[in-house]
């Protein structure tokens, strides 16, 4: 049966059958809970999620720049010992527990040398290089750090540069 655009009024509904009256307000009110718990709920959550994820990243800026001053004034101490390079590191990986993984060192430029480690415990390989940094100065150019088939160890070669 054809309807005219006219058919679609509040009379001519409730001159529809109950049966068909209900069947047509329970697909709207599905349609509408779809709608909301398919559509709005979720944007609304995730939208709730990012505010706290910027409120997060605005205090961590806030935070970093109160301490740039601090650490900016703070440059990291040379080498005072006058120890080369190459004996700085080997000592600090023979005390820092890494001197069985240490693999081989070479210069790589001047003031800086070349390591590579194999198998080293990577908790321990930060820690070291953290160390080297705060108390002999020297920092890490590059690395190139790959996990083995051990979980926890890793093969890592990096570049250090002194000063």
């Amino acid at each position: 049966m054809k309807r005219s655009p006219n058919s679609l009024s509040l009379d001519s509904f409730a001159a529809r059958p109950e049966r068909e009256r209900r069947l047509v307000l329970g697909g709207l009110a599905l349609a509408a809970a779809i709608l909301i718990f398919g559509v709005v709920i979720p944007l609304d959550r995730g939208v709730a999620h990012a505010h706290d994820r910027l409120a997060r990243k605005r205090a961590d800026l806030s935070w970093m720049q109160g301490v740039a001053p601090e650490l900016a004034s703070s440059a990291a101490p040379a080498a005072a010992s006058g120890e080369s390079l190459l004996v700085i590191i080997d000592r600090s990986a023979r005390e820092s527990g890494l001197a069985g993984a240490l693999a081989s060192s070479e210069p790589a430029g001047p003031g800086s040398l070349s390591v590579r480690l194999a198998k080293a415990p990577f908790d321990t390989l930060v820690g070291w290089l953290g160390r080297l940094a705060q108390q002999n100065g020297v920092s890490v150019e590059s690395a190139t750090i790959e996990k083995t088939d051990t979980p926890g160890l890793v093969s890592a070669a990096i570049v250090l540069h002194s000063g």
